[in-house]
């Protein structure tokens, strides 16, 4: 339980902080859309460095470069994604994640020649499908 009224509201009530404007839902929508881009494109890159790797040395997948660029990307679409939750309804925006898997698939079959078949399609549609019923039911 947190007391109120203490030296520590003043202190918050009385601090030169300006507060922040939020982000409204058009750019949470775009900043957790980039967020997925962030996601697929360090998932191809943990692929190719993975691919890269000789030996399974802790030091080589340190020095892997597109590894470490990867596991980077990964880091900023986190941080890039606290930032679209704060004004957002978590059950609203955290779906919208999974269509890094679409772009994961899609990249997949361009880069890595991936097969592509049509229960692979048919889970793509479903995950498309999935966003979009839960996007439209979300508060207006």
């Amino acid at each position: 339980m947190v007391a109120t009224g203490g030296p520590l509201s003043a202190l918050a009530s009385t601090s030169a902080v300006p507060r922040r404007e939020p982000m409204s839902r058009q750019q949470s929508i775009a900043l957790v859309f980039a967020c997925t881009l962030l996601g697929a494109a360090g998932q191809i890159l943990i692929k190719f460095g993975a691919n890269a790797l000789t030996r399974s040395h802790p030091w080589a997948m340190l020095t892997n470069v597109p590894l470490l660029t990867g596991y980077t990307l990964y880091g900023l679409m986190t941080l890039l994604f606290v930032y679209a939750l704060r004004d957002e309804e978590l059950s609203f925006i955290y779906p919208i994640i999974s269509l890094t898997y679409v772009w994961v698939t899609a990249l997949s079959v361009w880069f890595f020649h991936d097969t592509l078949n049509p229960f692979k399609v048919l889970g793509v549609a479903a995950i498309v499908a999935g966003v979009f019923v839960l996007g439209k039911d979300a508060r207006k």
